[in-house]
């Protein structure tokens, strides 16, 4: 049955909050807002946060900085996953991924039809690694942030979480590279 191993010291990782989007401002962010209060809640620290509009070049540009940034272990973002014209972010993340997790969409899918029924189907979340960094892109409404945070990234980014968790994996992800 999956839970918290109790015998294990929690690890807390450093994580970057993304909000993708043309009109937010970090007065009006409760997307962001949502996903930086509950870091903090599970133990973990706020590494970096900021705003970028729906452009690609943008997105791609910051999602490097942070990934190439040794102080950052995981990046969240929240906003253009849909299908309109600006929804840009899948685009940003997979141009960055060394490897997609299609299993993440997957499961978010799953608990979001449970809430939204099929109006999920217009989300195009998704997550993946690039070069020892976790990468997950969460739709822009602040339910989706809770449901993306509270079902899947709690635990997967808790290292005591059983039968196993993205954490304790995370010195293994770059074992290809050469040091």
């Amino acid at each position: 049955m999956p839970g918290i191993d109790t015998s294990r010291d929690f690890i807390a990782l450093n994580i970057a909050v993304l909000t993708v989007s043309d009109s937010r401002t970090p007065e009006t962010d409760k997307s962001g807002d949502v996903l930086a209060e509950r870091i903090a809640a599970a133990g973990h620290n706020l590494a970096a946060r900021s705003i970028v509009s729906d452009d690609i070049v943008l997105i791609r540009r910051l999602l490097k900085q942070w990934v190439a940034d040794s102080r950052i272990d995981v990046v969240i973002s929240t906003g253009g996953t849909g299908l309109t014209g600006r929804d840009v972010t899948p685009e940003a993340f997979q141009s960055v991924y060394d490897k997609e997790i299609e299993g993440f969409a997957a499961v978010f899918h799953r608990i979001s039809y449970d809430k939204i029924g099929t109006s999920t189907i217009q989300s195009r979340a998704t997550a993946g690694v690039a070069d020892g960094t976790f990468l997950f892109a969460l739709p822009g409404s602040p339910g989706a942030c809770k449901d993306g945070w509270d079902e899947i990234l709690v635990h997967q980014l808790d290292n005591r979480f059983r039968p196993c968790n993205f954490a304790e994996i995370m010195p293994r992800l770059t074992e290809h590279k050469p040091q």
